[in-house]
């Protein structure tokens, strides 16, 4: 399971158990009522004191659901998709996420770092940018930010 799935999962197990809390009722048997405490003159039970209408709890919750799951802070703002060509060109495809709040800005570093970490794992020189582009896709849902190029690895002398 990817991270960014195991997030989601957490974080909507942890709004169905603040929801699940939020609703109470008395003891059955009614030997062991709440202790009675007194706030500004009126004797309230503690789960009186801080108990929220149901229905309001479960509208915010879910408003708090789907902003969460549309956003989701945690998974990566750049998604990179890369294909090997002949005399070692790799072409870059990046998209970032649709919605975001914060790193428009970082699209060079995130091409520069990726053709970094290829340089490293396949014990070439250097890289060179052959072709960079950036750009943003329009659609119903919002604009999103896109990035094209090519980088050529150079190999090691010898």
């Amino acid at each position: 399971m990817m991270p960014s799935c195991q997030h989601r999962l957490f974080a909507t197990a942890l709004i169905a158990s603040l929801l699940s809390a939020c609703s109470s009722s008395p003891p059955a048997d009614g030997t062991s009522a709440p202790t009675p405490f007194t706030s500004s003159g009126v004797t309230k039970t503690l789960v009186e004191a801080v108990m929220y209408p149901l229905d309001k709890t479960v509208y915010w919750g879910a408003w708090v659901a789907v902003a969460y799951l549309v956003t989701d802070p945690w998974a990566p703002n750049w998604e990179i998709q890369e294909a090997r060509f002949p005399e070692n060109h790799v072409h870059f495809l990046m998209s970032m996420k649709r919605y975001y709040s914060g790193g428009a800005g970082e699209a060079r570093l995130v091409f520069n770092r990726r053709a970094k970490e290829l340089v490293r794992a396949g014990g070439f020189a250097g890289y060179e940018v052959v072709e960079y582009s950036e750009g943003m896709e329009s659609s119903v849902l919002g604009a999103q930010r896109t990035v094209e190029g090519v980088i050529r690895l150079t190999k090691m002398p010898g």
